[in-house]
């Protein structure tokens, strides 16, 4: 018997062809996605002008269904002054910080997670009141809680040695 006529007796197994059933429905599913008017929706505000979205300002409200709400700010110059965060401080000491400057624990420095190197920032004391105002050069602090890390110097100034952490208010001075 020849190989050819042995695949026309054989059968197919009940396992290939629920897998040949399967692969016919997905391929069918995903040719009537890229035939849906949401896909093709999509696909012309890609493309649009500027001119053509003022026309037509219902396909830009398609894509977001609720306004978006972007405070502004004001004008007022007591809350220009941005506040970075409040939470607990801690202090420590390493030997190279993450902008690359090597440690120095006489400097007012602080580690902080996301403002930008160089940022000056007012730490205050929330139970005495008593301030410092660090330069941010490092990343951290990376415990959970904790909103900035400063160097031993600025932990003495602040009255916190002893303590080892404190509670503080961050205001961005620059």
């Amino acid at each position: 018997m020849s190989r050819f006529a042995r695949a026309e007796n054989a059968r197919i197994s009940p396992a290939t062809s629920c897998r040949l059933l399967l692969a016919f429905i997905g391929a069918a599913s995903l040719a009537a996605c890229a035939q849906s008017p949401v896909g093709r929706q999509r696909a012309d505000l890609g493309t649009t002008t500027r001119q053509s979205a003022i026309e037509r300002p219902h396909r830009v409200a398609a894509l977001h269904p609720h306004p978006i709400f972007r405070p502004r700010p004001s004008h007022d110059t007591a809350s220009t002054r941005p506040t970075a965060s409040q939470g607990v401080a801690s202090f420590y000491s390493d030997t190279e910080t993450a902008s690359g400057e090597k440690f120095d624990k006489n400097e007012l420095t602080a580690a902080h997670p996301t403002l930008p190197f160089g940022t000056k920032l007012r730490v205050t004391d929330v139970s005495s009141g008593r301030f410092v105002t660090v330069r941010v050069n490092d990343r951290g602090p990376f415990v959970h809680g904790r909103v900035v890390d400063i160097s031993p110097s600025a932990a003495e100034a602040l009255g916190m040695v002893d303590k080892g952490v404190t509670n503080v208010r961050l205001d961005v001075v620059r």
